[in-house]
């Protein structure tokens, strides 16, 4: 599991969070992983996972309260 500490604008699709993780952080995403990202309002995330031969991914919005997101 990979955690994205930094602000990450959730609005972009799959490939665009794929290439995050591969080209900023060198980080091979087709391992069965799973790559949380969190939004500036800290009420949603996103899930980015990978599984045999495509990705999955996952939206979660709070209705109530905030995510305590780590920081770097």
């Amino acid at each position: 599991m990979f955690i994205v500490c930094e602000k990450t604008d959730i609005r972009r699709p799959i490939d665009g969070l794929a290439a995050t993780i591969l080209e900023e952080y060198d980080m091979n995403i087709c391992d069965e992983s799973v790559s949380l990202f969190c939004g500036g309002r800290k009420d949603r995330f996103k899930a980015l996972y990978w599984e045999e031969d495509r990705f999955l991914l996952l939206y979660k919005r709070l209705e109530n309260g905030r995510l305590n997101w780590p920081s770097k």
